[in-house]
C-alpha cells in the first residue's frame, strides 16, 4: 500500500491466517494464497533455522500475486554459530537457496545474536563481503548495545545496509531506523510480552504516524505471532495508514525507487 509519504509494505513473520481475522481473507486457497490476497509482503524466518529445497522456495514465489515481496532471514549458521567469521561457505549456501524466489525476494534480513558486540574489523569484513555478493536491499537487526553508536551506523550506511527499528528495543536507539536510510524496516516482536503482546492499545496509531513521516520505502513486519496477534495488528495498521491524508500524488514515489520495492 502507499502511505502518505512513501511506499509502505505491511505484513507478518510467516503467513498464518488466524481464525480471529479469517473473515478478512479469502476462504479458498492455500494459507499463503489467502494471506497474499490482503498483504503485499511476508518475512520468511524458517530460513534462519533450516534449509529448504529449491522447489519449496519456487512454490512460495509462484503462490503470490505480482507485486508481492518476501524478506528472508539469513541462516543462523552464519550469524549465531559462526558469528560472522569464517562463514563464506554457509553464507553462499543460504544466499543461493533464497535466489530461488527470483524477483519475489525483496530483502535479505540479517539478525545478530544479543551477545555479539560490534567489532569494527569483523563487521567491516563481513558486511563488505556480503554487499559485494548481494546487490539487493539488506536489513540488519543487531541486538547488542554496542551496535547503536556512530561507528557501526556509519559502516552500515556506507554499505547501503538498513538497521532495523525493533520493539522491544534493547536501547532507545534500537527503536529507530538506522544505518542506510534508503529503507526503513520495522520489526515489532510484541511487548511487554515478546512474541505475544498486541499493539492494539494505542501504539498502532503511534506507529502509523511514524511510518507516515518516513520519506524512504517502509517495511513493517509484525512478529507477535505466538498469540496470533500479528495479522490483526497488521490489518489495523493498514487501515490506519489508508485513512491518513496523502501528501503527494501517485507518481511522487514510484514503486521501484532504489530497488527496494520494485522487481529486481
Amino acid at each position: 500500500m502507499r502511505g502518505p509519504t512513501a511506499f509502505v509494505r505491511i505484513g507478518t513473520a510467516g503467513w498464518t491466517v488466524p481464525a480471529a481475522v479469517a473473515e478478512a481473507f479469502p476462504s479458498e486457497g492455500t494459507g499463503l494464497e489467502r494471506y497474499s490476497a490482503r498483504f503485499d509482503c511476508a518475512e520468511i524466518n524458517s530460513s534462519f533455522h533450516r534449509s529448504h529445497r529449491p522447489g519449496t522456495w519456487r512454490r512460495w514465489a509462484e503462490s503470490v500475486p505480482d507485486g508481492f515481496l518476501f524478506s528472508a532471514k539469513l541462516s543462523k549458521e552464519v550469524t549465531h554459530k559462526r558469528r560472522l567469521a569464517d562463514c563464506s561457505e554457509p553464507l553462499a549456501q543460504s544466499l543461493a537457496e533464497m535466489e530461488e524466489l527470483g524477483d519475489r525476494l525483496g530483502i535479505l534480513l540479517v539478525q545478530l545474536p544479543p551477545s555479539l558486540a560490534f567489532e569494527p574489523a569483523l563487521a567491516e569484513a563481513f558486511f563488505t563481503g556480503l554487499r559485494a555478493r548481494w546487490e539487493r536491499p539488506i536489513a540488519v537487526e543487531p541486538r547488542h548495545p554496542s551496535w547503536f553508536e556512530a561507528e557501526p551506523d556509519s559502516l552500515l550506511a556506507d554499505r547501503r545496509i538498513a538497521r532495523v527499528a525493533a520493539d522491544p528495543a534493547r536501547v532507545p536507539a534500537a527503536s529507530e531506523p538506522g544505518g542506510w536510510r534508503g529503507l526503513a524496516y520495522y520489526r515489532l516482536h510484541g511487548s511487554p510480552v515478546t512474541y505475544r503482546s498486541s499493539y492494539d492499545d494505542g501504539r498502532l496509531e503511534t506507529y502509523a504516524g511514524r511510518i507516515a513521516a518516513e520519506t524512504a520505502p517502509v517495511w513493517c513486519i509484525f512478529d507477535n505471532t505466538a498469540s496470533s496477534a500479528a495479522a490483526g495488528d497488521a490489518l489495523k495498521l493498514q487501515a490506519l495508514l489508508a485513512s491518513l491524508p496523502r501528501s503527494g500524488g501517485e507518481g511522487d514515489h514510484p514503486k521501484g525507487g532504489g530497488g527496494v520495492d520494485g522487481s529486481a
